[in-house]
């Protein structure tokens, strides 16, 4: 047998039990789309298979874009041996060399954890345990309360950190995420060493949490620092490995050059090689059961925050710090931050939790009801340590509404009242907690600045680094600079591709307080051409209504600006469904901005087109919380499923994320509603695992009155023809 039949048989063979097939209904011809209907999930469990079978890595994301089992056959076979059956490993980077500036080491062997994963390995029943277990991943679940509630929680064993991994450099790798260094663990090897000229590095410090488990921690900071010259620290706090630098040549960070971020740095993370020569000391954090720290990792759990407490005060008496503490980092570093300070340690003075989720459940895995698993397990299968991981996705499949579980995973905002500099990416799916984050806690010193690029080239660029270190020096060494007059929201609004109409211009609240609510009612009686039609400024009296193909179809609303137009805030779309030929229906909403002749015209982050500001809703999720709930956000309660019956028709509310935008006069304003998410070529593995049969049927018009809130801004003056915004 060839190396690609047996990869084919391979393939077919895990994927007939994930597809619920037959083996001899599948060959090299079968389309994963549409002839199984394959979610990311399976294709993320046929790719684990696969280097289990064949002890290679298969690239994942390159792995979906495969159509058919004979490409992915073919795809895989790249990275087998031309001349053996038997598959080899790839060859191995050559080692970095560098100048070692280090102090005689400390003698220390490597700690084991603090308990044996072996011990409390338990094998899963799916229809016991309530998921589906990955080929390969061993098990654990442990009795938990969570607000109050005792839960199964399901832990997967961590990756185990590998003693040697000189030879390593992810920089070469052909995974993007894989070149950021996610989950690297070097050796431990506790010492104090000179990083850089002017930087000492103490490393693999242990320090104690309340019940006796070690955590490690790296702790940059200026060479002259000490009793005598004490200086602030930034915190760093993930699970995403501390020291990535040891395992790469350099950093590859998509949208920043290489070299801009020195390899001191942890990912999405302060940058020792900046801050220090700043006057701070920065400590990149393994969290609890992340590389040779004990114990198991909690995430964004009660345990991680009562941890972060920990840190902060251990921290903040060190001899060479000055009592107060900063954090600091982008999406998943930044996620900790709130939950941390909830928890009021006494001194961490500031933070900048610069993109975040805030709600996993309702922003990331159940996003409008609809699960989006894959992205959530790819994080997952990063964590290398000695315990277990929390698995959000065996969780998510576990208990797939609200419980404790997940309500023990958002912060209570109420209790953050430090100064809090927050920003939100207007590309990202961080935008909707970040945004609620600001809004919510009840800090009087706090600052929102929304942009369009993406976070990572957001944090390290100058002039928002620069930015940064006056809120820092204001809070962390008492400068008085004139942070204090910094504007409370700053806002780039876009206009279209890589152009913004304006940046960080100056407001007072978000949402804007000139924000005037209009709604622009779907029209499904004026059919414009294809799948477009029209919406109207005011109520639409005749009663209509559109279908298109619930997997495949889609349909726009266009209405054309009469004059200049910006809209900055939250939307809402409110519309009445019908699902012909199923019990659900999954709803991916897409706001745009076309030309006068409908061409869509779209923004840029990382050079690529997006799709436009988001919303997404499963019909049989649409019960609203109404403690949760505002006129311009709904907030979906997850507590029931509200199945459809043969002709029912419902309405529902659908959030969209807030953005800020303009359209000159003449262009269009659409709103794109689809099954599916529609968007091609995003590196991110991001899928929905949709619940689509049959016809979606919008109804419009009398009794029906579907449409779309925007939050119209008028001009803030508008002198005789002089406009100002």
């Amino acid at each position: 047998m060839s190396q690609r039949d047996r990869i084919v048989e391979l393939i077919i063979e895990r994927g007939s039990k994930l597809w619920g097939k037959d083996p001899s209904e599948l060959s090299e011809n079968t389309r994963f789309t549409e002839d199984v209907n394959a979610k990311s999930v399976h294709i993320s469990q046929i790719t684990t298979f696969l280097e289990d079978e064949l002890d290679i890595e298969v690239p994942y994301m390159k792995f979906r874009r495969n159509k058919t089992i004979g490409e992915a056959a073919d795809f895989v076979c790249e990275f087998l041996d031309d001349d053996d059956e038997a598959p080899v490993a790839a060859p191995k980077a050559e080692p970095v060399k560098e100048e070692k500036k280090e102090t005689a080491p400390v003698a220390s062997s490597a700690p084991t954890g603090s308990y044996n994963t072996d011990d409390y390995v338990v094998e899963i029943d799916p229809a016991k345990d309530g998921f589906e277990p990955e080929p390969g991943v061993k098990y654990m679940i442990k009795k938990e309360v969570f607000q109050g509630e005792e839960i199964d929680a399901v832990y997967r064993v961590g990756r185990k950190p590998v003693a040697n991994q000189e030879e390593v450099d992810l920089a070469n790798s052909e995974d993007p995420m894989a070149r950021m260094g996610q989950g690297f663990c070097p050796a431990f090897n506790q010492r104090s060493y000179l990083a850089a000229p002017g930087i000492i590095c103490d490393q693999d410090v242990a320090v104690t949490m309340r019940d006796g488990a070690a955590i490690y921690v790296d702790i940059y900071r200026p060479a002259d620092s000490g009793p005598n010259h004490q200086v602030p620290v930034i915190v760093s706090w993930s699970w995403f490995g501390k020291r990535p630098g040891d395992g790469m040549s350099e950093w590859q960070i998509m949208g920043v050059p290489p070299q801009t971020v020195s390899k001191m740095a942890k990912f999405e993370s302060p940058d020792p090689a900046y801050w220090c020569h700043q006057g701070y000391a920065v400590a990149n954090v393994d969290v609890r059961g992340a590389g040779h720290s004990e114990g198991d990792v909690h995430m964004f759990t009660h345990q991680d925050r009562e941890d972060g407490y920990d840190f902060v005060e251990w921290v903040a008496v060190q001899p060479w710090c000055n009592g107060k503490v900063g954090m600091s980092g982008n999406s998943g570093v930044a996620m900790h931050q709130w939950g941390i300070a909830a928890e009021q340690p006494p001194h961490l003075a500031c933070m900048a939790p610069w993109e975040c989720t805030t709600d996993l459940y309702r922003e990331s895995f159940f996003e409008g009801g609809i699960p989006a698993l894959s992205f959530n397990k790819f994080i997952a299968a990063q964590v290398t340590g000695n315990g277990g991981v929390d698995d959000q996705v065996a969780m998510a499949q576990k208990y797939p509404f609200m419980n404790g579980y997940w309500k023990d995973k958002i912060p209570n905002f109420a209790k953050v009242t430090i100064p809090v500099y927050q920003t939100a990416g207007m590309s990202h799916f961080h935008l909707m907690g970040s945004v609620k984050a600001f809004r919510l806690c009840k800090s009087r010193q706090k600052w929102l600045r929304i942009h369009r690029d993406f976070e990572w080239p957001d944090t390290y660029t100058p002039e928002n680094l620069e930015d940064l270190k006056r809120f820092y020096d204001r809070y962390l060494k008492d400068i008085h600079n004139g942070w204090e007059m910094t504007p409370k929201v700053r806002v780039d609004v876009m206009d279209a591709y890589d152009d913004d109409y304006c940046t960080r211009r100056a407001e007072t609240s978000f949402p804007l307080e000139r924000t005037e609510y209009r709604k622009y009612y779907f029209d499904a009686s004026k059919h414009v051409g294809g799948d477009v039609y029209e919406m109207s400024e005011t109520p639409v009296a005749t009663e209509s209504s559109v279908s298109y193909d619930g997997k495949t179809g889609q349909v726009e609303f266009d209405l054309q600006f009469k004059e200049d137009t910006e809209l900055t805030g939250y939307m809402k779309v409110h519309m009445f469904v019908e699902a012909d030929g199923h019990d659900d229906m999954d709803l991916f909403i897409n706001v745009q901005k076309a030309d006068a002749d409908g061409n869509w015209i779209p923004w840029f982050t990382l050079d690529e087109p997006h799709p436009g500001a988001w919303g997404k809703c499963r019909v049989s999720r649409r019960e609203l919380d109404e403690k949760l709930s505002t006129d311009f956000n709904p907030v979906l309660k997850h507590e029931r499923e509200l199945k459809l019956s043969k002709g029912e028709i419902v309405p529902v509310d659908i959030a969209i994320v807030p953005s800020a935008r303009f359209w000159h006069k003449g262009e269009k304003l659409r709103v794109q509603i689809a099954g599916r998410y529609i968007r091609e070529g995003w590196f991110e593995p991001l899928a929905w695992d949709e619940e689509n049969v049959g016809n979606h049927i919008i109804h419009t018009g009398g009794k029906y009155e579907s449409y779309i809130q925007v939050p119209y801004i008028g001009p803030k003056f508008k002198p005789g023809t002089f406009v100002s915004r």
